[in-house]
């Protein structure tokens, strides 16, 4: 489970959008740009290049 400090502060690094914390998929998701950045032990993958498109 991430922070919620870490969430209010977290955007998407291509569009600069919001981002909604999926828990129980342990995802990040950007609706504006349609990617999803995974969540690896309570880290967040802010890397465009492993996002993936939904």
């Amino acid at each position: 489970m991430l922070n919620q400090e870490l969430l209010d502060i977290l955007v998407c690094p291509k569009c600069k959008g919001d981002l909604e914390y999926k828990s129980k998929d342990d995802l990040l998701i950007c609706h504006s740009c349609r990617l999803k950045y995974p969540v690896r032990d309570d880290i967040p993958v802010m890397l465009i290049d492993e996002a993936e498109s939904y």
